[in-house]
């Protein structure tokens, strides 16, 4: 984000980035401007990442993406949730591949049988990464030529379905948003997010929330806990009222009803079956589109709307 941008040109105070450069300039050394407490506060990142200042660091991570997407006109999204660990077809394939010759050379070796097995696995689950591809082509083009008002695909911009995603959205020619996330084993932008409008954060919390501020809609495709916490957490917030109700579209029916039994919770009195209302499952492509045009329009929302 460039700072003459922002900056009024008549302005009579110098900007905070002109002070950061004065300084820095280096200053006669004296024990008063070696002292850490010389620096100024927000170029000083020691102070920054004390505990104590938190609040500060989280409103950094409220204020950034806020002022940048909202500078590139992102102001209506999809989120488009699932695993990390879906493989694309064309991955899938070359895997099934290297396992079949691994077990072709070492036998009976179980470790060669785990590797065949899991690699049967990413081929069933790869057409999740191809529907994932195609529902974001799908949403960006409509948006693109018109047909739609303009709507931006957004994921935790990892791999998997989140790349899915966002390559979807690139290969229609349009732009995405991709909210990385430091973990502990690094996770990396996939290389299909838009590059001003890949974030990265440090709060689970913030992200969370940069997910829901613009969502016109939730697709969730299958898994782990990280989707099934992003499920959960829409989940909570439209039954309790806290945000408003906006489609969330479960894909794969026959994966996620063997996944949660939705009708035990019903059963055992922890939600009400009114709460199986909350949500949709869909099987293709165009019913997922379908579903989100529906609902929208039934709420007068302007999302899918010129």
């Amino acid at each position: 984000m460039s700072n003459k941008a922002t900056q009024p040109k008549d302005r009579i105070f110098s900007s905070a980035a002109q002070d950061i450069e004065l300084a820095r300039e280096k200053d006669a050394y004296t024990r008063q401007t070696e002292s850490a407490s010389y620096r100024l506060a927000f170029d000083d990142l020691e102070f920054i990442s004390r505990d104590d200042m938190r609040p500060t660091r989280m409103s950094l991570e409220l204020s950034k993406p806020e002022a940048i997407l909202s500078e590139h006109g992102v102001d209506a999204t999809v989120a488009i949730f699932g695993s990390a660990r879906t493989r694309s077809p064309e991955d899938a394939a070359e895997r099934l591949n290297a396992a079949k010759e691994s077990l072709k050379k070492l036998g009976k070796d179980d470790q060669a049988k785990q590797q065949l097995k899991q690699a049967q696995r990413d081929i069933q689950q790869a057409k999740w990464y191809q529907y994932a591809n195609e529902l974001s082509q799908l949403i960006t083009r409509d948006s693109m030529q018109g047909a739609i008002r303009t709507l931006h695909i957004v994921t935790g911009g990892g791999p998997g379905i989140m790349e899915a995603a966002n390559r979807g959205a690139d290969e229609a020619g349009g732009k995405s948003v991709g909210f990385n996330i430091v973990l502990p084993s690094e996770q990396k932008p996939n290389a299909y997010i838009t590059p001003e409008l890949c974030f990265r954060f440090h709060y689970f919390a913030m992200r969370k929330l940069h997910f829901l501020l613009r969502s016109k809609a939730i697709v969730i495709f299958p898994g782990g806990y990280g989707t099934l916490d992003e499920l959960f957490e829409v989940l909570t917030l439209v039954q309790t009222g806290t945000i408003k109700q906006i489609p969330i579209v479960l894909f794969d029916k026959q994966y996620l009803e063997q996944l949660i039994n939705w009708d035990f919770l019903v059963d055992q009195g922890m939600i009400k079956k009114q709460a199986l209302e909350l949500f949709q499952y869909a099987d293709s492509v165009q019913n997922v589109y379908a579903i989100i045009q529906h609902a929208l329009a039934k709420a007068n929302d302007p999302g899918l709307q010129k």
